[in-house]
């Protein structure tokens, strides 16, 4: 191995994400992408800690997971979104993948929108962004959350698929939705998304109902099976959530209608709840002035404050959280703010860890994110502070992040001295 590449860091606080205590006293060293070893400082050779930089008084933690972002949502209005540029699309994509970043964020996983062209940008370097985890195109029924046409619209073939601004795309039937499947892992899904109910920011589709019957759930779980993968699902009634994970769906996103009995349901099936309680904050706050539709408006009132119910539902039936925000439009620099409205009703501890280890499990990377151990990627924050403490740490926008490191390489560099 090149050990040209090689940065050492030592007096080293790591944080374990997943018990919330802080191992002092160690030693971190980074090849490459990834890390190469943690051990502890007294028995680390005097000639490596000669190179080594110096994060006293820092809290060394791993870089944090979203598992339901949409970077191509830089519109409120997902209607209008749809209809953007292709190129004015992609555009306005770079600034919010680059905020993330700035926040801690080095991994998302898109829930509609972004493709495999965009996830190799940012893995390459040509954009600044998180490793992405895209989920291609949401697959949505007729008149279901994905559809955006107007009760107006004269029905016809959705030109959804030719619009980078629609992260959905409309199909209907067990063939079909097979067919959509395999065209989604063919053009790089890492999993897929569906809309099993309906949601807030669609026109025709009142919250309570379903997406997609059993059938073509079924058929598209076995296609993602099939390709090695998994079905995620924006479902809200416990009716929704139910049928869905009875049908094998593994990650539900929102879930704010959640019931004592359906997160039951959910921990007996093995799946995971993905809240984003801060999208509802953010459009109930910001949406009018941001050009969320008027009419919508009142969907969001059914959904706020039972989101936050929800998540104590599940922490009470150890139904396990990973963190996602799902914010739109201008309203992206907002995301952190999940961290504090998780940490307000679960405690800093479930916070974190639903952004870390949590997350790398919905991923099937528990080993190499969310962690700081060998192997793992080099994806390293290191924090004015102690989230556990203080969970501020992670707000305002990385203010207190002193620098923050994605697949070895710096993105933010406050320590001194370099070397």
């Amino acid at each position: 191995m090149d050990t040209s590449q090689r940065i050492v860091f030592k007096n080293c606080a790591i944080l374990n994400a997943d018990n919330g205590k802080v191992a002092s006293g160690k030693v971190v060293v980074v090849v490459g992408r990834h890390i190469e070893s943690v051990q502890d400082q007294a028995a680390v050779a005097p000639s490596l800690l000669k190179e080594a930089i110096d994060v006293a008084g820092l809290t060394v933690m791993p870089g944090m997971i979203d598992c339901h972002v949409h970077v191509m949502a830089s519109d409120m209005n997902l209607a209008r979104n749809a209809s953007m540029p292709n190129m004015l699309a992609c555009f306005r994509a770079i600034p919010i993948l680059r905020g993330m970043l700035s926040r801690g964020f080095t991994t998302v996983r898109d829930a509609g929108g972004a493709d495999w062209t965009l996830s190799q940008a940012t893995d390459t370097g040509l954009v600044a962004g998180p490793r992405i985890f895209p989920s291609g195109r949401a697959l949505s029924q007729t008149g279901g959350h994905g559809d955006m046409r107007a009760r107006s619209d004269i029905i016809e073939p959705c030109a959804c698929s030719n619009r980078l601004g629609n992260i959905a795309r409309v199909v209907d039937g067990v063939d079909a939705v097979r067919l959509a499947v395999r065209e989604e892992i063919q053009k790089g899904a890492t999993q897929i998304k569906i809309m099993a109910s309906g949601g807030v920011a669609s026109p025709n589709d009142p919250i309570h109902y379903l997406g997609y019957s059993e059938d073509e759930i079924r058929a598209i779980v076995a296609e993602a099976d099939a390709a090695g993968t998994y079905v995620m699902a924006h479902a809200y009634t416990p009716r929704a959530i139910q049928r869905a994970v009875r049908c094998g769906v593994r990650t539900i996103e929102h879930g704010n209608l959640l019931d004592a009995e359906t997160a039951r349901i959910m921990v007996e099936h093995g799946a995971f709840l993905v809240p984003t309680a801060v999208t509802y904050e953010a459009l109930a706050n910001d949406g009018p002035r941001f050009g969320f539709p008027q009419e919508l408006m009142p969907k969001i009132d059914g959904v706020r404050s039972a989101g936050k119910r929800a998540l104590a539902i599940a922490q009470e039936a150890g139904l396990p959280m990973a963190f996602g925000s799902d914010l739109l439009g201008q309203c992206h620099d907002q995301q952190a703010n999940e961290l504090k409205i998780r940490s307000d009703v679960l405690g800093n501890l479930e916070a974190v860890r639903a952004a870390t280890t949590v997350a790398a499990r919905v991923l099937n990377q528990p080993d190499t994110l969310g962690v700081v151990k060998a192997g793992a990627f080099a994806d390293l924050l290191f924090v004015d502070g102690n989230p556990m403490e203080d969970i501020n740490a992670l707000l305002d926008q990385g203010s207190r992040l002193t620098a923050i490191m994605k697949n070895g390489e710096w993105i933010k560099n406050g320590l001194v001295p370099l070397r």
